[in-house]
């Protein structure tokens, strides 16, 4: 038979060890809970911890970052672009397509205002704004609506069909405007804005429409067969930004509220140019070279000579050669003195390929010299045929 007093000591005993270890872990009482210090100590020793009362709260209450900042600095500056085009079209008559010689001098013509949009945005407080050339294209007449809903007559300061650039002016002071920021350097996978007028989508609420993505690759160029038109689209910025009808000539912004591109085409998935996800603009550092000429004399100088002439190769010369018809155009003439003649090009030379592209006619030639950026570029590269051989050339563009 157990004593009383025995069993109050082994109840007492057994109790520490259960009490010290709740004295480790704290009880909750005031003086052993654990100060604020303490706590960031103790997750700064524990980097497995991740909870974080405070930092949660403030990603919870707070909807403000990068994104919703610059979207917020650059939005008064985007502007929306309306177009009207006087077109001429010929209309259509019995009597006068009976005698083509009759309907060419003769024939009854119509003229008709198209109306198209675009995008823009300022770029100094004095009214110049950027846009695409192919937005103002022919325009007779072209409407600037900013985000506070003032309708303005721009006129067209300079523009540029190679480059697909044009710089407009308004008569207004104290603007908002986007900064330009640096387009060579740029991050795949960073963050970038797009912020234009889709579908005209600007004149509901006077606000640009936003739409978020990355930038998905640099340095894409449309050349050759991919080339649109006379337009030099090169070293592309692609987006997955959506960009959409209309979007053409809005900014294209980094996270600092920087304008890096100007929104130019898309690749569509149907008729109605809607985004799948592949959008493409032109590099701002590009703009920013042309800039100056743009505004001081309206036009980019890209004149070049190279003292060459070719022609097409016809069946007997190209028998006479060994060659096929279509395997280059042959040189002519060489004027002396000129840049062709320093670079060793003679008389008989045939031209296989320019600048890397496949040359079957004088037409190519043109095709490929169209495509120059002289701005930025001296030389062309030739690989010429020459008494069985082929030899590499570089040909000196000479301004």
């Amino acid at each position: 038979m157990f004593k009383p007093a025995r069993i109050t000591l082994l109840i007492s005993f057994a109790l520490i060890p259960f009490c010290v270890q709740c004295a480790d872990k704290g009880s909750g009482s005031g003086t052993d809970r654990m100060t604020d210090s303490e706590q960031a100590q103790d997750r700064n020793a524990d980097p497995q911890s991740s909870y974080d009362p405070y930092m949660n709260r403030e990603i919870t209450e707070s909807r403000q970052n990068a994104i919703t900042r610059a979207v917020h600095d650059v939005s008064p500056a985007v502007v929306g672009i309306n177009v009207t085009q006087i077109q001429q079209v010929r209309s259509y008559s019995p009597f006068f397509d009976e005698d083509p010689l009759w309907g060419w001098f003769f024939s009854p013509r119509e003229y008709q205002k198209v109306k198209s949009l675009g995008s823009g945005f300022l770029i100094s407080p004095d009214g110049y704004i950027l846009t695409n050339e192919h937005v103002v294209h022919d325009a007779s007449e072209i409407i600037v609506t900013t985000t506070s809903g003032k309708q303005i007559e721009a006129k067209i300061a300079g523009s540029d069909v190679t480059y697909d650039v044009a710089l407009l002016k308004i008569d207004a002071t104290n603007l908002p405007f986007i900064p330009l920021g640096d387009s060579e350097d740029l991050l795949i996978g960073e963050w970038v804005i797009a912020l234009g007028n889709p579908f005209g989508l600007f004149d509901i609420n006077m606000n640009p429409t936003v739409t978020v993505g990355v930038i998905s690759a640099v340095g894409m160029n449309f050349k050759g067969q991919y080339q649109i038109e006379d337009r030099i689209y090169t070293d592309m910025i692609q987006t997955d930004a959506a960009i959409n009808g209309g979007n053409s000539g809005g900014p294209l912004v980094n996270s600092l509220g920087q304008c890096i591109g100007i929104n130019t085409f898309i690749f569509s998935g149907s008729s109605q140019k809607t985004s799948i996800g592949i959008g493409f603009a032109i590099p701002i550092n590009r703009v920013k070279r042309i800039l100056p000429d743009l505004k001081t004399v309206g036009q980019v100088d890209r004149s070049f000579k190279t003292g060459l002439e070719v022609e097409n190769i016809n069946y007997l010369v190209a028998r006479m050669l060994g060659i096929n018809p279509g395997d280059g155009v042959i040189v002519t003439r060489v004027k002396d003195g000129s840049t062709a003649e320093k670079a060793g090009i003679q008389v008989g030379d045939v031209i296989v390929s320019m600048e890397d592209q496949r040359i079957r006619s004088t037409r190519d030639i043109q095709h490929v010299v169209n495509g120059v950026d002289v701005t930025v570029q001296s030389e062309v590269a030739l690989k010429i045929f020459r008494k069985n051989k082929l030899v590499d050339i570089t040909l000196e563009l000479e301004r």
